[in-house]
Order: structure tokens, then sequence, then C-alpha cells
């Protein structure tokens, strides 16, 4: 029997990569974007249904999930991928683009799941699949809200993996490095202030050439598609974390911390 996923930020990147992974592999696929008359022509494919989907609105989400549940009578997986970075230090980012950060990546993110998590359940199981970031298990300088954010993702997953369990819905993260991808257009907002200029534009200089190195949006999705398919209960997926994330894991925390500082901010 053919199975279904549903991609949240279905429109680009990760996600539009994923839905056409997976529609190549024969999966039906539910892409869900908050505009779906905008996807490309890529995604109108016979494998692929569009669905709008706003993660901030409760509505949008139930009227997407009842309108694929209806296109496909099942949803064996769910992949929460809809997310964004806000980049820039703390001191000069706004109570409302803090809370949006957050809204979008975080709580958007519970709000899907807690309205899929039924329809599962009364099917006997199924799998989330949550996309965090290697950040989510190390931090950067400039981009505590986000970071913030995927901390909180890697802690929900892990938590609700236990509470899930015994209605055979299973759930998974995957951590990707830096990705090569449409960062800058629309799935990255940036932030400053004139004390923090001159070391943040250096930051991103060096993150922007670690990102092109990184990932593509493909390797992920064939990532995901893997941990779609594993049969076991392994939680984390690693896609091409990079050496920062290497090195992180093996230097006395000083040393990391003095290493990060020369690199990215003095």
């Amino acid at each position: 029997m053919t199975k279904t996923i549903l991609i949240t930020g279905a429109s680009t990147g990760i996600g539009r990569a994923t839905a056409l992974y997976f529609a190549g592999q024969g999966w039906n696929v539910a892409a869900t974007m908050r505009e779906p008359l905008k996807a490309d022509a890529l995604l109108k494919h016979p494998q692929i249904s569009l669905f709008a989907l706003d993660v901030t609105n409760a509505d949008s989400i139930a009227d997407a999930l009842k309108s694929a549940m209806s296109h496909y009578h099942k949803i064996d997986v769910l992949l929460n991928n809809a997310g964004y970075g806000l980049f820039g230090p703390l001191e000069a980012s706004s109570p409302q683009q803090v809370q949006q950060q957050f809204a979008t990546n975080v709580f958007g993110l519970i709000a899907v799941t807690q309205q899929m998590l039924p329809s599962m359940r009364a099917a006997g199981g199924g799998l989330i699949i949550n996309v965090s970031s290697i950040v989510g298990r190390m931090t950067l300088p400039y981009a505590s809200s986000y970071i913030a954010t995927k901390f909180a993702v890697e802690g929900l997953s892990e938590s609700i993996r236990y509470e899930l369990e015994p209605f055979n819905i299973r759930v998974k993260i995957i951590e990707p490095g830096g990705i090569s991808t449409e960062f800058g257009k629309g799935s990255m907002q940036t932030v400053t202030s004139d004390p923090y200029r001159t070391s943040m534009a250096k930051f991103l200089a060096l993150f922007k050439k670690r990102n092109s190195a990184g990932a593509r949006p493909e390797d992920v999705a064939k990532i995901i598609y893997r941990a779609a398919n594993d049969p076991g209960n392994r939680l984390r997926y690693l896609a091409k974390p990079g050496p920062f994330f290497r090195v992180n894991r093996i230097l006395p925390d000083a040393i990391w911390r003095r290493l990060l500082v020369k690199a990215m901010v003095k």
C-alpha cells in the first residue's frame, strides 16, 4: 500500500526537495505551504498534492489536515519542516521578532503535531519527523533565538517519543549542518546594531561560506527518506554536520570557545 507523508514548509529548500524525492520514490506527498498558488512547476507532480497551511494559524492547520486526510485517508509520516532563522545579536532583536521566531519554529511545530496525533493514534501508529539542526546540539554566536528554538525542538522530540510509544507513534529528528540552499531568501532574517556590526559581518561571511559548502537540500531529503523507512527507534539523524560539529564534540569547552570566538567574532 502506498504510504503518505505530509510536509510543512514544502515550497523551498529541504521541504521542496523532500517532497520531490519522496514522490520520485512512489510515495504520496501532501506538500503544505502558505501560498500553494506560488509553488514552482516541479511540485505539480502526479504524486504530490498541494495544501495551504500556515503553522502559526490553528484554523489553517485544521483545514489543511482535514483536506489531506480527505484526499489520502491516512498520513503515515508527518515532517515538521517549516521554519526560518533569525540571526543577529539578541540585544538588537525586538520582542516581536523573537516571538515570531518561536511561533513558527516551535509553537507551529507543536500545533501541527497536536492536531495530527489523534488520526495517527486512531490508525494504530505513525511517524513524526522533526527538522532540527546541529545547532540544536551546539551553539554559534549571533543566532541565539534561532538556536533556542532548535534546542526546544530537540527536547520536545525526545520527551514526546516516550509519551507516544504506547500508541506505536515514533519520533525522529533530522539534524542538518550547513545547507547550500536559499538561506537569505525568506529562510533567514538578520538584525544588527552598531556595537555588533563589525563582528557580525565577520560571522555572516564565515557562516555563508560554510553553508555554500554544506549539504544540498536533496542530500537532506535522502536522509529524511532513510529515517522514514527505518523501522527502528533511532532518534537522531545527522546530515553532513561539517567540521565545526565534529570539533565541538571532542574539544574541551574552554578551548572550543576560544577557537570559535577567534574564527567568528573577534
